[in-house]
């Protein structure tokens, strides 16, 4: 996982609100990674009381539910996650054994922790994306939040008329926004056309 995926992470965090810890600051390439090296993020949410989200698939609204979570950031950017892909990738995974979970409760406590996978995207088929669910939640995933998601919300946030020098990421797109290379969100509407 690269350092990028893991910044657009933070920064979607902090700017809902929560505080960040990102556990590990070291890569690890002469071996494999043990469990609990496989959470990138903790994150707290000071302002929630309860840690109960509404949805499987996690936005800006719904987040707001969330109070305590360990986050794993997975920015395969070229593929969705599909039932395929999820059964022929157990690291995927890591990040819910136990003793990985017992890890971040040493040190944020433990109770309504959730595991939250941060993912390119899930199927658009609705059948595929069920059963993509049905799967994540069986291995103990309890929510996921898509870059869409996180990139979309992040470009909804930065104003062209701020000066965003404290985060790379941000300034990066204030820039992008201000050169017109990135628009504002348009609704889409799905029409008939007339037949004449």
């Amino acid at each position: 996982m690269s350092a990028v995926d893991e910044t657009i992470v933070r920064e979607y965090f902090e700017a809902h609100g929560f505080l960040v810890c990102q556990r590990r600051k070291y890569v690890v390439q002469t071996r494999q990674k043990s469990a609990d090296e496989e959470i990138n993020l903790i994150v707290l949410n000071p302002q929630c009381s309860g840690n109960v989200p509404a949805t499987f698939e996690l936005d800006g609204e719904t987040l707001k539910q969330v109070s305590l979570a360990i986050v794993a950031v997975k920015g395969w950017h070229t593929e969705i996650f599909s039932p395929g892909l999820l059964a022929h990738q157990p690291k995927i995974f890591r990040f819910v054994e136990t003793r990985s979970v017992e890890e971040a409760k040493k040190l944020v406590g433990g109770d309504g922790l959730l595991k939250i996978l941060i993912v390119p995207g899930l199927p658009r088929d609705e059948k595929t994306r069920e059963r993509s669910i049905e799967l994540l939640r069986a291995k103990g995933v309890d929510g996921v939040i898509s870059f869409r998601e996180i990139l979309g919300d992040l470009i909804g946030r930065v104003h062209t008329n701020r000066n965003y020098q404290k985060s790379d990421l941000l300034q990066t797109l204030r820039l992008l926004k201000n050169y017109g290379l990135l628009r504002e969100p348009q609704m889409e509407l799905k029409l008939k056309a007339k037949r004449r």
